[in-house]
């Protein structure tokens, strides 16, 4: 059990990597830099339309599953690129839902050894949410991370906005254990309140456990919020500049603005100051610069959509 010490308390957790004299540190990094092509690489089979407006914002839970499923088997047509050598031929990623971590590279032969060599810890993140950042929790305890596990946050959105296939931005990848360590230093030392800030640490430490062992750290306090990563600030740059990535040629800060005006019952009023708002912080961003057909074509965009949400049943 640790406490909350504001005058004593610790720098944030650093990064950290597998020894380089680890026997599969090469497959690791290739692994890790496969990670980085998913954006280009990423297929599915998926082909969304007629989708109602209330339901825009269910998807990172009705499809979620869906989606890092295919970033598993994505991951496994990518095996040029972390196995080229066909040294790691007996292994493959495969998904094991509701335990720690839900992707592991495991061998499918029996008797080999070991069972398996790295873990991820797999979260989709539909990124046109009404919440501008992932509400994953994440509340594994830094103990049954082994230093070669990673957590992978993978964004996603419709390709044609609200229809289309999924298409995938650029992966969040950050190690296990850190993550659950950087949890935990900011429950106990950056978040704010006067609420009681000790956290139950789990006492598992074993490497890839099973579903039944409690391996979760516990707060003492506010249990519904322990465990929203993106909330301690490890994430703060990586989501700035995901919101500067394109999607159907416009910023997806811009669309993530856009589609949340519709996300109450609003009415015409407060849409069209909700549309003056956004027309505001588009024209003072700094990512685009664009001509004045381009804006008119934004505009257009942005306009059809409106109309089929308008007439999308309430």
């Amino acid at each position: 059990m640790t406490h909350y010490d504001e005058t004593t308390g610790p720098p944030p957790p650093e990064p950290e990597e597998p020894s380089a004299a680890w026997e599969h540190f090469g497959l690791w990094q290739a692994v890790r830099k496969a990670l980085f092509t998913l954006p280009s690489q990423f297929e599915s089979e998926l082909a969304v339309s007629g989708v109602l407006a209330t339901d825009l914002f269910a998807f990172n839970s009705s499809l979620g599953a869906t989606i890092e499923e295919q970033v598993v088997s994505s991951l496994n047509k990518l095996r040029s690129l972390w196995d080229p050598d066909r040294s790691y031929a007996l292994y493959s990623f495969e998904r094991q839902p509701q335990t720690f971590p839900d992707v592991v590279l495991r061998a499918s032969a029996p008797g080999v050894e070991p069972r398996v060599i790295l873990g991820i810890e797999l979260k989709g993140w539909y990124v046109l949410a009404k919440e501008r950042e992932p509400s994953f929790r994440y509340k594994v305890t830094s103990a049954v991370c082994a230093p070669q596990d990673l957590l992978v946050v993978v964004p996603w959105a419709l390709s044609n906005v609200i229809s289309g296939s999924p298409q995938v931005f650029m992966p969040f990848v950050v190690g296990a254990r850190q993550a659950a360590e950087y949890r935990n230093w900011y429950w106990q030392h950056r978040k704010g309140g006067t609420g009681d800030r000790t956290i139950d640490i789990s006492t598992v430490t074993k490497h890839y456990p099973v579903k039944s062992d409690p391996i979760i750290d516990v707060p003492a306090a506010d249990q519904s919020n322990f465990g929203r990563l993106a909330r301690t600030g490890i994430m703060d740059e990586y989501i700035a500049e995901l919101f500067d990535e394109r999607l159907a040629g416009i910023p997806v800060f811009a669309w993530q603005k856009f589609l949340a005006l519709f996300t109450e019952r609003q009415t015409t009023d407060d849409i069209a100051k909700g549309m003056d708002r956004l027309e505001a912080a588009v024209e003072a961003s700094d990512v685009l610069d664009l001509s004045e057909e381009a804006i008119a074509e934004i505009a257009t965009k942005f306009a059809d959509i409106c109309r089929l949400l308008r007439q999308s049943p309430s």
